[in-house]
């Protein structure tokens, strides 16, 4: 069972109306957001924030933003966010070819030099030391302009968040989000973990 068990999705009439965000990236409104609803004040800032983050204002789309999270997520090891991110990604249009190859982002062809660059930010962005440098300065600077720069690191950033609630909270994972999981993620050993609803 997760940490703390989620609320009821009509026990805050207001978060329930900003969470029909998820119903478009998600399809369902997740249940870490149920679970944040415990402080509504929480739950309804966490919303907000990740609308901000997720709006288009340059040249990201919002299917790299989530293939963003997801090397996030892969580099921190939440389960339940990497499938949250890989099946939004789908959604949002992502090529199904960057879909089942992922995992290969810096040698894959489906991927250009721009997505590398920006990937390769996640992944040094999302380590603990940070390892960010002038390398990867350098690089996205050849593809991206500041505010692009600033969106990026907004995912990065929100995804941060997220692992270290769901992975915490052993937040118990949707069905869509498991077949997602599944379909992208499972030939690279992906499974829910502790997210399954019963093993924590």
């Amino acid at each position: 069972m997760p940490l703390v068990n989620p609320l009821s999705p009509d026990h805050s009439p207001e978060t329930k109306k900003l969470a029909e965000f998820f119903n478009e990236t998600l399809g369902f409104c997740p249940n870490s957001v149920l679970t944040m609803q415990h402080r509504p004040a929480i739950s309804k800032a966490f919303i907000n924030l990740n609308k901000a983050v997720m709006a288009n204002e340059g040249k990201v789309t919002s299917a790299l933003k989530r293939m963003i999270a997801w090397v996030s997520s892969n580099a921190t090891g939440c389960r339940y966010c990497q499938a949250h991110a890989i099946r939004a990604a789908e959604r949002y249009g992502a090529e199904q070819e960057q879909l089942e190859n992922i995992w290969e982002y810096r040698t894959h062809p489906a991927f250009s030099e721009a997505e590398r660059a920006a990937l390769d930010f996640s992944l040094a962005a999302s380590q603990v030391p940070n390892a960010v440098n002038t390398e990867i300065k350098s690089r996205l600077y050849k593809h991206w302009n500041e505010g692009e720069i600033v969106e990026m690191l907004g995912v990065i950033s929100l995804f941060g968040y997220l692992n270290r609630w769901n992975d915490s909270m052993g937040t118990s994972i949707e069905n869509g989000a498991v077949e997602s999981g599944n379909q992208y993620l499972g030939k690279h050993g992906w499974e829910k973990g502790k997210h399954d609803g019963s093993r924590y």
